[in-house]
């Protein structure tokens, strides 16, 4: 089977833009307890007589052509900060400034706010926005933990050399491309200090519009939901996941299955809510019109299928313990289970929580399903930023990155 770390990525092209620059792309690989993680940050306009990288990146890099990997790993997360015990922090439950948005925010055990909330703590400013962690809420104190979410981890960090066109970056500052592909997320859906995290309190699952699904969705929408970079990726993902001649659930299904690239699926099942968009869908073997917000039991035998799919709609589930559990439930010992998202969605449908955590936090809460789901094993998180926009792209006048994408996989474990 491919690397799927290595399959969304696009083709190199044979010779560099303008300028002597080329886009690079920086994967961060590392561990949490029961999980693995990847996290690729496509930057372009880099020059490495301008920008620095690692010595043991850069030199193999320099001089070499357009694809090469290279690749290596450091203990407690060097080149990134070093993680610091006096940055984490007891203080009183009432340093915490609960009134700081429009509605009143409780902290919650393993979320990250900005660290206005803790405005006066450590000298921080009302107006700082650098995230911070709640470790542990206690009776009348909180411990806050203030360190980077990637210090002190293990980590391999994989440079390739890339030349995609279209590049936006320009200027002669210096800028640590490490920092770069590690500043905006990554650590953030790991677990704090292996305790679970508080997604569930504050209702997290009520939604601006309670009604029934089938009446949101009673009308076909036939528009694509990500740009085609995003698509694109995620079709890789699901070739190099999915095994060839697989039987395949596609759940919350529309008029597209992104499954262009699994070799010869004997079987596709689509679950969705609109007839017109399912009959649509050129891939899908079999439909099937059912609510899983309504009910979450799936309607086929145990053991049914050898890969389950769900593209862009974990956000609208009210019921996501149930349906993970009936993923695993359908799926033969070994078959996987994989997730994936962006930061797009219909707002009145999708819960609450999802519109207040980070993009990082979204892998995190997915990986909670799987874990209170149980039974599953090799849970994986993916993530993939900074592809340049295509040019004809509705948004590209606006948007100048294609739509992240986010994955969380993992397989039946027996």
């Amino acid at each position: 089977m491919p690397d799927p770390f290595e399959q969304p990525l696009p083709d190199p092209e044979p010779e560099t833009e303008a300028g002597g620059t080329f886009t690079l792309a920086l994967t961060l690989r590392w561990s949490s307890p029961g999980v693995e993680h990847s996290d690729c940050q496509v930057l372009q306009g880099i020059n490495l007589q301008r920008d620095k990288l690692p010595p043991e990146l850069e030199a193999g890099l320099r001089d070499q052509p357009h694809g090469t990997r290279v690749t290596h790993r450091w203990e407690h997360a060097e080149p990134l900060p070093r993680y610091r015990e006096d940055d984490v922090l007891d203080i009183p439950d009432s340093a915490f400034n609960r009134h700081l948005r429009r509605r009143i925010i409780e902290p919650r055990a393993g979320r990250f706010y900005p660290r206005g909330f803790i405005a006066g703590v450590r000298g921080l400013l009302r107006e700082n926005r650098t995230p911070f962690r709640v470790g542990s809420v206690g009776e009348d104190t909180l411990t806050v933990d203030l360190n980077h979410p990637m210090a002190g981890r293990d980590i391999e960090l994989q440079a390739r050399a890339l030349d995609i066109r279209h590049s936006r970056r320009s200027g002669t500052a210096t800028h640590d491309l490490v920092e770069l592909a590690a500043h905006n997320g990554p650590g953030m859906q790991a677990r704090w200090r292996g305790q679970p995290t508080d997604f569930w309190s504050d209702a997290p699952f009520r939604r601006e519009d309670p009604a029934p699904d089938t009446r949101f969705y009673e009308k076909p929408r036939f528009v694509q939901h990500l740009d085609r970079a995003a698509l694109a990726g995620i079709r890789r993902l699901y070739g190099a996941l999915v095994p060839p001649e697989s039987t395949v659930l596609d759940l919350m299904s529309s008029w597209v299955s992104h499954l262009d690239e699994v070799a010869a699926p004997t079987r596709v099942a689509g679950l969705g809510l609109n007839a017109e968009e399912l009959d649509a869908n050129p891939v899908l073997t079999e439909r099937l019109i059912h609510d899983l917000n309504a009910e979450p039991r799936l309607p086929w035998d145990d053991v049914s299928f050898d890969a389950v799919v769900c593209t862009v709609s974990v956000e609208y589930l009210v019921h996501p313990v149930e349906v993970f559990s009936e993923a695993r439930r359908v799926l033969r010992p070994g078959g996987r289970f994989v997730v994936t998202f962006s930061d797009r969605w219909f707002p009145p449908k999708a819960i609450a929580l999802w519109e207040e955590l980070h993009p990082f936090e979204r892998m995190g809460l997915v990986v909670e399903y799987f874990l209170a789901a149980g039974g599953f094993g090799g849970i994986t998180t993916w993530s993939l930023q900074g592809l340049p926009r295509p040019p004809d792209d509705k948004y590209a006048d606006r948007l100048t990155l294609s739509d992240p994408v986010f994955a969380v996989w993992g397989h039946r474990e027996n």
